[in-house]
């Protein structure tokens, strides 16, 4: 059985995240190019900016291979909450516990860094994702009907307060 680790940042991982997004958003659900550059552009922004501390990023690996990825983006301050994102697991290295693990990495992060409240955007259908943030204390805050990136979905807001 291969083993997973949790590492941070390393050369070329931005990449692979964008890679990941792209390539499985377009496959199951139809998302265009202006998904990707999204997902390009606000990482690319995300770490430029990012701070020690207040900002996290979590990358898992299963034996040598990129199996995933998590970030904590602290900048919206404490009135709107740290915001999750970048939340993927590799499609065949699902099933794992590799996103359990991911997810409780970032908010074991959250509660030592003061983040009082965290909050994320996905979508309707994301069923399995649903599950691991409703496990760990989330809570569906909003959702509405938008066309984004090449089609309609319904968009969820989920709310995590630190009791």
């Amino acid at each position: 059985m291969e083993e997973l680790e949790i590492v941070g940042y390393y050369p070329g991982v931005i990449g692979k995240i964008v890679e990941l997004h792209a390539r499985y958003y377009h496959e199951n659900w139809g998302f265009d190019i202006s998904f990707e550059t999204q997902v390009a552009r606000e990482l690319g922004e995300f770490m430029e900016k990012f701070v020690p501390g207040r900002d996290g990023l979590w990358v898992a690996k299963y034996g040598a291979e990129f199996a995933g990825s998590v970030a904590i983006d602290g900048s919206p301050g404490p009135d709107e909450g740290a915001r999750l994102r970048w939340f993927i697991v590799e499609p065949n290295l699902q099933w794992r516990g590799i996103g359990t693990r991911l997810l409780r990495e970032a908010m074991a992060f959250c509660r030592k860094a003061g983040h009082r409240r965290v909050f994320l955007w996905t979508f309707r259908g994301l069923d399995a994702a649903r599950r691991l943030y409703e496990r760990e204390g989330f809570r569906l805050s909003e959702e509405h009907l938008i066309e984004k990136w090449g089609g309609r979905i319904v968009e969820q807001r989920f709310e995590w307060t630190m009791m």
